[in-house]
C-alpha cells in the first residue's frame, strides 16, 4: 500500500482562482514581508504536501519541542524546524493579522499570524547541527537569520518559476502515479549528483525487495563545481532508458534548500518522500552530511529513536568496485582487504570528467559519460 501522509491526511494549502484574485487585488492592503528564496521553495513545499501535516511556519511551542524532541507538541515526528523569520523593523503586525509574503516583487503566500516570538541562534544551531561551527553552511545560514520568528497558517498564491516543470511531481500526482503502476512498496532515492556505478548498484539492490524505485534529485541552490540541475536529470534519464526496467522506476525532481543536518535531516528527507507516497526510504553513508561533522553511518543510527516514522529506512554500506571480486560490491559481501578495492569518489569523477580524462567503466556508464559532456560545461560556475 502507498504510505499515508505523515499525521495522516496530504495537506493542500492552495488558494481558488476566486480567493487569488481577490487578495491580489487588495494587495496593497496587506503588510508586506519580504522572504529569500529558501522560505519560498518552503511555502511551496508545505503548499503541496511535501512537509505534512505542516500548514505552515512552525510557532514557538511547536519549534521548541521540534529543536528539544525531534517532534511536534503532538509526538508526530518532525526533526527540522520550518521558519520564517523576520526583522524587526518589519514587525509592523500583530498576532491575528493576514500578511503578504513577497518574492522578488512575486507575491508567492498570503499568511496567518498565529505567533511572533524571540529565539536563541546558538541554541537552534547546537541542536539541530550538533555544533555552533561558523564554518558549517547551516549554522551560518542560521547566525545570518533576523531576529524574529513568525508562526502561522500558509496559503499559496504564485509559484517560484520552474524552469524544470516537467520533471515536477506533487505528492497528489505521485499517489495516483504509484496506484497506476500497482505499486504496493515504492523505495525512494534521494540524490545531488549525476549517477555513478555506485548509486546504481545501490538504487537495484533497494529495488529487488520492493515493487518501484522512486528516483527524487533535490534541485535547487548549488555551490561551485557541482553538477548543473540539467545534467543531473538528462544522465538519469540516459541511465534510465539503457539500465533500467521502464515499469519500475520513477524520476522526478523537488525543490528543497539542503541544511546539511546530517542525521536529523535523513529522518525530514524520509518525511518528505512518505508524503509522496513511498514505503521505503534508502538511507546511505553520510547522508546529508557535510565535511567531518556527523559520523559516517549516523543518519542511520538516528531511525532508531523513531519506530513510528511510517516509513522503512533501508541501509546500506557503502559500495566499491573490488578487483578480487571483479565486480561492485560492499564490505557485507567482499572478504578483500582495502588495496583491492576502489571506492567511489563523487570529487575524483568529477575531477576526472573536468580534466577531460574518462571515467573507468567501473565507475560510471560510457553512456552517462557521454551525456555529461555532452554539454559545454556541466559544472556551476559561481
Amino acid at each position: 500500500m502507498v504510505s499515508k501522509p505523515h499525521g495522516g491526511r496530504l495537506v493542500r494549502k492552495l488558494l481558488s482562482e476566486k480567493s487569488k484574485e481577490r487578495i491580489l487585488e487588495e494587495k496593497d492592503e496587506y503588510q508586506k514581508i519580504n522572504i529569500r528564496e529558501g522560505t519560498a521553495i518552503d511555502i511551496e513545499n508545505i503548499a503541496h504536501g511535501i512537509y505534512s501535516p505542516l500548514e505552515g511556519f512552525l510557532v514557538e511551542n511547536e519549534f521548541q519541542s521540534v529543536l528539544d524532541d525531534m517532534r511536534l507538541p503532538n509526538d508526530l515526528p518532525w526533526s527540522i524546524p520550518i521558519v520564517l523569520d523576520v526583522k524587526e523593523k518589519d514587525l509592523k503586525f500583530d498576532v491575528g493579522d493576514e500578511i503578504l509574503l513577497y518574492y522578488e516583487n512575486i507575491p508567492i503566500a498570503v499568511m496567518n499570524v498565529d505567533d511572533i516570538y524571540n529565539y536563541d541562534k546558538k541554541e537552534f544551531a547546537q541542536k539541530v547541527f550538533k555544533t555552533t561551527d561558523i564554518n558549517h553552511p547551516g549554522v551560518a545560514k542560521v547566525y545570518n537569520m533576523n531576529e524574529y520568528l513568525v508562526g502561522g497558517e500558509i496559503r499559496l498564491l504564485n509559484e517560484l518559476p520552474n524552469p524544470f516543470e516537467k520533471y515536477t511531481l506533487r505528492p497528489i500526482e505521485t499517489r495516483i502515479l504509484f496506484k497506476e503502476r500497482k505499486f504496493e512498496t515504492i523505495v525512494a532515492f534521494q540524490t545531488r549528483n549525476v549517477p555513478h556505478l555506485g548509486h546504481e548498484y545501490l538504487q537495484k539492490s533497494a529495488l529487488t525487495f520492493v515493487d518501484g524505485l522512486f528516483i527524487n534529485p533535490v534541485l535547487g541552490k548549488k555551490k561551485k563545481g557541482d553538477y548543473k540541475d540539467e545534467v543531473i536529470l538528462k544522465a538519469y534519464e540516459t541511465l534510465f532508458k539503457h539500465y533500467y526496467p521502464k515499469d519500475s522506476a520513477v524520476l522526478a525532481t523537488v525543490r528543497y534548500e539542503m541544511r546539511y543536518a546530517g542525521p536529523r535531516e535523513a529522518i525530514h528527507h524520509a518525511i518528505m518522500r512518505k508524503n509522496f507516497g513511498c514505503t521505503h526510504f534508502i538511507v546511505g553513508r553520510d547522508h546529508a552530511g557535510v565535511g567531518n561533522y556527523y559520523g559516517p553511518y549516523e543518519a542511520q543510527e538516528i531511525f532508531k529513536n523513531f519506530p513510528d516514522l511510517g516509513i522503512t529506512p533501508m541501509f546500506f554500506k557503502e559500495f566499491f568496485y573490488c578487483k578480487k571480486c571483479k565486480g561492485i560490491v560492499n564490505e557485507r559481501i567482499c572478504p578483500h582487504p582495502m588495496e583491492d578495492r576502489e571506492y567511489f569518489s563523487g570529487t575524483k569523477i568529477r575531477n576526472m570528467i573536468a580534466n577531460g580524462e574518462v571515467p573507468p567503466e567501473y565507475f560510471m556508464r560510457k553512456e552517462v559519460y557521454e551525456t555529461i559532456m555532452s554539454f559545454e560545461n556541466p559544472f556551476v560556475e559561481e
